[in-house]
């Protein structure tokens, strides 16, 4: 009895140490890289604060200072998740609706602009054909687009879509070109050995070689897009954050404007920063994070 009493004794020393052993050690040198990475932004935001309080502090200021903003705003910032009908909802059902939309017009970017950057890595013909036209196309601004995709679609929605589409499908196949154009000659060499027929060169070979080259053009496209939908809302109207942004404008709600803005940037970085997550698994961290 006594000897399992020490078993089990023993067992239980040897599992609490195996779970000490699983769980992340925290170090001086880990918090001091931590604090490098984070003090550095704080300040400079406190600084920045500071200073936009100061200098907007006087009555005749063109813009609130931040403690006016955060007063003024507080209604919109508390609750993000009313629901009076219409437009007037809080900002996550705008900024929901617009994640929609951007979505939806990336998407389908990314799948077209894949297939056109590898027909135009892979062919010189078509590089000789077709790269011209792309360069031409991708320096019109994105809201140039949007009368066109009113007239042939007569709806804000698809035509909001296209524009995402659009703005954001260049990058894509730029970078999927280059991609292609650059995978090693022993690859193809070894294809053609085992011989791959073309769509499993496409899935082996193609893509996983190409990957890196297509997440960066993936995270620039996803920026992009977010730029192109906010620009998109204010003219086509309907719940967007780009339209609650406008909106905001022409009610002289300055500080739910500065708010909003907030907002824009903050899911701007985290759509950067999913692609650039996902674009980290796919191809084993060889993608610029």
């Amino acid at each position: 009895m006594a000897s399992g009493t020490v078993s089990l004794g023993t067992a239980g020393r040897d599992a609490a140490a195996a779970r000490a052993r699983r769980l992340p050690r925290v170090t001086g040198r880990g918090l001091k890289a931590a604090a490098a990475r984070v003090i550095p932004p704080l300040v400079v935001l406190a600084a920045f604060l500071l200073f936009w309080e100061i200098a907007c502090a006087r009555p005749t200021a063109g813009l609130p200072p931040p403690s006016r903003v955060l007063s003024e705003a507080w209604p919109i910032i508390a609750d993000p998740f009313f629901d009076n009908g219409g437009t007037d909802k809080g900002l996550f059902w705008h900024i929901f609706a617009s994640l929609q939309r951007v979505a939806l017009g990336f998407f389908l970017a990314v799948v077209v602009g894949v297939l056109l950057g590898t027909l135009v890595g892979q062919s010189d013909w078509a590089m000789r054909g077709l790269d011209p036209i792309f360069q031409v196309l991708r320096t019109i601004p994105p809201l140039a687009w949007l009368p066109l995709s009113l007239a042939a679609f007569r709806d804000g929605q698809p035509s909001a879509i296209f524009v995402i589409f659009i703005t954001s499908i260049w990058p894509i196949i730029i970078n999927t070109a280059v991609g292609i154009r650059n995978i090693p000659q022993d690859y193809r060499n070894v294809a053609a050995v085992i011989r791959l027929n073309p769509l499993e060169f496409f899935w082996k070979i193609m893509l996983p070689s190409a990957a890196p080259y297509i997440f960066t053009g993936l995270r620039i496209g996803v920026g992009l897009s977010w730029l192109a939908i906010v620009a998109a809302e204010m003219l086509i109207g309907g719940v967007g954050i780009g339209f609650f942004i406008w909106d905001a404008w022409n009610s002289s709600h300055i500080s739910e404007i500065i708010v909003a803005l907030v907002y824009v940037g903050v899911i701007g970085f985290i759509l950067d920063r999913l692609v650039a997550a996902l674009g980290a698994l796919v191809t084993r961290g060889t993608s610029a994070a």
